[in-house]
């Protein structure tokens, strides 16, 4: 996000506001980012937005509720995006390798958020624990919309579900935590794979990763 003109500039309290607000989430995220958790302070997250420490408490009460904000925003933009991305296709496969390519796409090249959501949201407290509990929920029934049975076969149980969209944040942190971050876009193949499984069988999810 791009500073405010200093002195006078015209532009509405309300836009200062936002423009501040969206500043700070972005600056702890990068502070995060750098530092971890417990290394970020308000004073570097004010410092990192331009924004001053009086400024800072007006939009929130605390570094935690910053942490809140800024983990909220993140994962909304990644769920909007990955929706729009399933849109786009009628094929319940087709959606699936899209969404997780517009994911893996992101994470990739905002590797601070994508420490802030997969890293960081499990270090911050059981509140924000639950948060991102809660978020993965939100992905479970629209991976098991519309979802086939392997070929001959029963449908997977719903846990299935649950452990497919747990196992693909798990396999993503370990990428982050081992400084990975950029390169996530390079592991779809794996990762749609393994989405893709437990619903079409192992060969027919290869066959249609390789035609991708």
């Amino acid at each position: 996000m791009e500073r405010l003109p200093r002195g006078r500039h015209g532009l509405s309290r309300e836009f200062v506001a936002q423009n501040q607000r969206e500043r700070l989430l972005a600056a702890l995220a990068e502070c995060l980012h750098e530092r971890g958790y417990d290394g970020t302070t308000v004073s570097m997250v004010g410092k990192r937005a331009g924004v001053s420490k009086s400024d800072f408490y007006k939009q929130f009460e605390s570094k935690d509720a910053c942490f809140l904000a800024a983990y909220d925003d993140s994962v909304e933009r990644i769920r909007e995006l990955m929706l729009a991305a399933c849109a786009e296709s009628d094929d319940w496969a087709d959606g699936v390798f899209a969404a997780l390519a517009s994911l893996l796409g992101f994470l990739a090249s905002e590797p601070a958020q994508a420490q802030l959501v997969l890293v960081e949201g499990l270090r911050a407290g059981r509140g924000v624990y639950d948060r991102y509990q809660e978020a993965l929920q939100s992905f479970v029934p629209r991976l098991r919309d519309g979802a086939p049975a392997p070929a001959g076969s029963e449908p997977p149980p719903p846990a299935t579900d649950e452990a497919v969209v747990g196992g693909i944040a798990s396999l993503l942190a370990r990428r982050v935590l081992a400084g990975e971050a950029e390169k996530l876009a390079e592991f779809l193949p794996e990762i749609a794979e393994f989405a893709l499984t437990p619903y079409l069988g192992a060969a027919e999810a290869r066959r249609i990763i390789s035609e991708r």
